[in-house]
């Protein structure tokens, strides 16, 4: 290829930048496609090649601006592109790209636009070929939505022509690197230690769960903390659309999902898996979110010997929880009347624990509620803990405690039947966190 610079001097303009860009980037690309190595030793090859490619130019770039040329030359071949300084970085939850000239991230809770750019729909397509290709996945004009997953365990989601609308849209879900813990949670004032202390004695005392909240509400950061208080003498089956729980326990047994291939076959559901896991002797099963007619055979399972199940699924409240799962039974096709379901999740779920993200960012347990019974055909339901916003502050931040309501829970004898006896202190009105102005943030 043509020099794209006949001169050594500093490009004026973002063209001769973009064709110098290009320039070595084919000058690097033919070769680096032909060798099989690992991602070290790739990125090795190609750092080399670029420096002989720049060297034959004969520019003098100032050395911010070469590196940063290099490195993105880099991301492009080996990398995520644009991206990939936002998929490094520590404190970006999510990255979401609308448009080649619009990207935003999530940055404590918050959505932020960053001034990453691609150079067009194109650019963007090779992205997301880059990311399914090695999955077998595909995403064209007859199959224009796609989730997969990055090597590190981030969940990706592709929406493309002709459903988008102006043009391909790409969103990460980042894997944590680090798995938190009920400490950190509590340094958040995610919750407070007493409901800290009910939580784990509800799960080591085998009391059904289900967590609800929003999206990015942090369900599945809370499901990890509780099912880290499942003692080890315990066998685990985790079932997930997306790997995301890493639990330290010993004796674990871990499925995924998995999505038709390109003919439409090979498809195994979280409901085929639900069902499986009963064949696999469990003490427990933990479902990484409940979505569909997988939620009769959890609520089955709840009431046939597995007690200590945990689950997690998109709701408003605690209330609406539960309407949730009546939803879903119905959709596993099961022609049942609806007080029979409601007796159903009445006498599986044990509690609720419902969790928030509040105005600025800030993830809290806004409800902890046991589930009482049925009256009539209506499922009883009781919080014990609850969040209280009082107010916003003038920089924006949620003002509010945690308090018990007073109320003891029903199940409070099969704790103590097992080994966990709640003070009354514990629910104790009086119990009140101070004031918090949500400033820890996770």
């Amino acid at each position: 290829m043509e020099n794209p610079m006949e001169s050594g001097s500093l490009p004026a303009q973002d063209s001769n930048l973009a064709k110098l860009k290009a320039f070595l980037t084919n000058a690097v690309s033919h070769e680096f496609t032909q060798v099989s190595t690992s991602p070290t030793e790739r990125a090795t090859l190609v750092r080399d090649g670029l420096t002989k490619a720049y060297e034959q130019t004969g520019l003098k770039l100032p050395e911010s601006l070469r590196v940063q040329l290099f490195r993105d030359i880099l991301n492009d071949l080996i990398g995520f592109g644009p991206i990939q300084s936002l998929l490094d970085d520590p404190e970006i939850n999510e990255v979401m790209v609308n448009h080649p000239n619009k990207v935003y991230v999530e940055r404590q809770g918050k959505l932020i636009e960053t001034s990453v750019k691609f150079d067009g729909d194109a650019h963007i397509m090779r992205i997301i070929e880059r990311i399914i290709s090695p999955l077998g996945r595909r995403v064209d004009t007859d199959s224009p939505m796609v989730d997969a997953r990055l090597p590190d365990g981030s969940r990706v989601n592709a929406v493309i022509p002709p459903v988008a609308l102006d043009g391909p849209m790409l969103t990460i879900r980042k894997f944590s690197k680090s798995r938190f813990t009920i400490d950190q949670l509590i340094e958040f004032d995610t919750l407070t230690r007493t409901m800290a202390d009910f939580l784990k004695a509800c799960v080591m005392g085998r009391l059904n769960i289900v967590v609800s909240g929003g999206t990015g509400s942090g369900k599945t950061s809370l499901l990890n903390v509780l099912s880290s208080f499942i003692p080890e003498t315990e066998r685990v089956v985790t079932i997930e659309d997306s790997a995301e729980l890493r639990l330290d326990q010993d004796h674990v047994v871990r499925m995924e999902s998995r999505p038709p291939d390109i003919d439409g076959r090979g498809q195994v559901t979280i409901r085929d898996m639900v069902r499986n896991s009963l064949r696999m002797r469990p003490d427990r099963i933990i479902v990484g979110e409940c979505r569909g007619g997988e939620a009769l055979d959890m609520l089955q399972a709840m009431n046939t010997g597995h007690d200590g199940s945990l689950t997690t699924l998109h709701a408003n409240s605690p209330r609406d929880a539960l309407m949730r799962l009546e939803t879903m039974v119905l959709m596993a096709g099961m022609e049942l009347p609806l007080k029979v379901i409601r007796q159903q999740v009445a006498s599986a779920v044990d509690l609720v624990v419902h969790q928030s993200r509040l105005k600025n960012g800030p993830r809290k347990i806004t409800a902890i509620s046991e589930v009482a019974g049925m009256e009539g055909d209506t499922i009883v339901m009781s919080d014990i803990f609850k969040f209280e916003q009082t107010g916003v502050s003038p920089e924006g931040e949620v003002l509010g405690y945690f308090r018990p309501t007073g109320i003891r829970p029903m199940f409070s004898p099969r704790l103590e039947a097992v080994g966990y006896r709640l003070s009354a202190e514990m629910f104790s009105t009086g119990n009140i966190q101070p004031p918090t102005t949500g400033r820890h943030k996770k």
